[in-house]
């Protein structure tokens, strides 16, 4: 007897239904799994045998061949230990039920108990585009596939309990998502960070219009401080950058147990040590690196020219497109990555190349050499060029109080209502996403900005893209001040924001 089970497999963000098939036949005893399984799905078979046995089933003793359609998919990981076992109960006449509208998917414990997988959202969101209506899952994925609207999704337990219900011996709910984030710390404060008047500006600029930032100061400034808190002034995200930030996260398997759906942007923080592969993504089976992982948020490179050249290179396209594309022999897959990227340096290896008091002890071919880890096109991408000074006693022990996070928050989600508006219809939602083809039409500048903005860009060589950049950042800050159009002071601050790489990068 035949019998067929439906469940999904994963390549990247793209789901496809997977037809899982069983056949008994006379022979020796045997358990054949074809269709391409890597060597997780091969020991499957190990799995289901002991799942069976110790659930007080019987295993089949016959000819077994069970088969993952399509044939030339590969299909990898401990997910089909569900469905295999539910496939062969059927095959085995142990179990008869409908399941033409189900997909099953989850890894078996020896005992018959579900162990929570890795990318059930992206799946279960397949599964309802292909028409299905009942989603089988570990209990520990259940809210998380319960996001996706019109789709039932059952959180299982074990095997008993699985094959009660489907026996109609056992009521079970469908799944309700959890929103929000659970047990998450409260968000780090703009009011603990003293003085600092200018980075804060230019970080509330950065928010508004998702603008890359550079941070330069010695050591003890307040950079990292500074970067940290950036993700409480963001935004907050709306359910589709929600639920495509989650997708990732699921895949990786970095979801917080009990989040159904992130609700507050990333903000990923990695070690200088960490590899290309680990930066932009990769693996046999592609897997999202950091810069995905920073999706919609927040990417903080602090000691950055203590990180590879090749790590900080592979940050160039996926910064211009927002996408990153990995190839490998099986296959090629593509993770969105439009994240804002945040980064932190001292202007020489000792950290106080120009310090007003403290004496820089690098010579000034050790701090060319430091400053020339940082290349010109990376520098070029990066809109905001933030000096972050040392901060002196009176402003550390002043007991004025700062302005807080939700104060700058209000005047930046002001600014993205604007953007929203300007760009409704357009397939960007903030300024710094705006394409080469509609910076005429998005940044209209008066006659003397127009003239200022060309005084600058022949004065300090800016390139095209430096031009770009500059007239997004203007249209960011005209956006904050509710101007229409960009005037000559908004075009000078984003100029200004421009020159600092003149100081370190042209005068060494």
């Amino acid at each position: 007897m035949v019998s067929k089970i439906y469940s999904m497999g994963l390549y990247g963000m793209e789901a496809f239904p997977v037809e899982v098939e069983a056949d008994l036949s006379q022979g020796l005893p045997a358990f054949e799994l074809v269709g391409l399984p890597d060597a997780a799905v091969k020991e499957s078979r190990d799995r289901v045998r002991s799942a069976l046995k110790n659930c007080g089933f019987d295993f089949p003793v016959s000819r077994i061949t069970m088969n993952l359609a399509p044939a030339d998919k590969k299909k990898e990981g401990p997910i089909y230990d569900l469905p295999l076992l539910v496939s062969l109960l059927k095959a085995s006449r142990q179990l008869s039920c409908h399941t033409e509208d189900a997909v099953f998917l989850g890894e078996l414990s020896l005992s018959g108990e579900l162990r929570p997988i890795r990318g059930v959202l992206p799946m279960a969101d397949k599964a309802r585009e292909a028409g299905f209506k009942r989603l089988f899952v570990p209990a520990e994925n259940a809210g998380e596939g319960a996001v996706i609207q019109g789709l039932e999704v059952y959180g299982i337990r074990d095997i008993p309990q699985l094959f009660a219900y489907l026996r109609g011996m056992l009521e079970l709910s469908p799944a309700v998502p959890q929103y929000g984030d659970a047990a998450s710390p409260e968000p780090l404060d703009f009011a603990d960070v003293k003085g600092q008047p200018e980075a804060k500006r230019a970080l509330e600029i950065a928010a508004s219009g998702s603008h890359n930032v550079l941070l330069i100061g010695p050591p003890g400034s307040g950079k990292s401080m500074l970067a940290k808190r950036l993700p409480s002034i963001l935004p907050e995200m709306t359910f589709e950058e929600a639920l495509e930030t989650t997708k990732i996260h699921s895949i990786r398997g970095k979801l917080p147990p009990g989040v159904s759906l992130i609700r507050t942007r990333p903000f990923r923080s990695p070690h200088h040590t960490i590899s290309t592969a680990g930066l932009a993504g990769g693996g046999p089976t592609p897997q999202p690196g950091e810069v995905s992982l920073a999706h919609n948020g927040v990417l903080f490179l602090d000691e950055l020219p203590e990180f590879a050249r090749a790590s900080m290179e592979v940050l160039r396209q996926p910064m211009e497109d927002g996408t990153v594309t990995i190839s490998r022999v099986g296959g090629t897959t593509s993770y969105p990555c439009r994240f804002m990227l945040v980064a932190a340096m001292n202007p020489c290896p000792c950290g106080y190349f120009g310090h007003p008091t403290h004496p820089c002890l690098c010579s000034p071919h050790a701090v060319e050499r430091y400053l020339g880890k940082v290349s010109g096109p990376l520098l070029d991408r990066i809109d905001l060029h933030i000096e972050v000074p040392a901060v002196p006693f009176e402003e550390l022990s002043s007991t004025r109080k700062e302005e807080p996070s939700s104060q700058i928050r209000q005047r930046v989600n002001a600014a993205r209502q604007r953007q929203n508006q300007r760009f409704e219809g357009k397939p960007y939602a903030c300024n710094a996403d705006i394409p080469a083809g509609d910076l005429q039409e998005m940044c209209q500048t008066t006659q003397a900005a127009s003239q200022l903005l060309r005084r600058a860009f022949e004065s300090f060589g800016f390139s095209a893209r430096t031009y770009g950049r500059v007239l997004k950042v203007a249209r960011t800050i005209a956006d904050l001040e509710g101007s229409e159009k960009i005037d000559t002071a908004h075009a000078a601050e984003a100029v200004q924001y421009r020159t600092l790489d003149r100081k370190y990068w042209m005068n060494k």
